[in-house]
């Protein structure tokens, strides 16, 4: 978007199209996007109202992926005691 697609020139007026960031001031205008406005300087960030968030839901697969890699560092965490006795015990 050009620079001058930011103002409107009303007669003697200069008015802003754009909303500008509250953090960083007047001079630093806020990018619309389709769920949030955000600043590009600061990352100031507002959630537009009534736009809901679409959460993806995790598949079946990854799930059953992810319980079984939990369950084998589980089982890791429990077995390498284990070992360190049976070491001692050999010597």
């Amino acid at each position: 978007m050009k620079k001058y697609q930011f103002f409107k020139v009303e007669g003697d007026k200069i008015n802003r199209v754009r909303r500008h960031c509250p953090k960083c001031g007047p001079s630093v205008f806020i990018a619309e996007h389709k769920d949030r406005f955000s600043c590009g300087k600061c990352g100031y960030t507002e959630f537009k109202s009534g736009v809901k968030k679409e959460l993806k839901p995790e598949k079946t697969q990854d799930l059953q992926l992810k319980q079984k890699q939990e369950k084998q560092k589980e089982e890791k965490i429990v077995e390498k005691p284990k070992d360190v006795a049976q070491e001692v015990k050999k010597e």
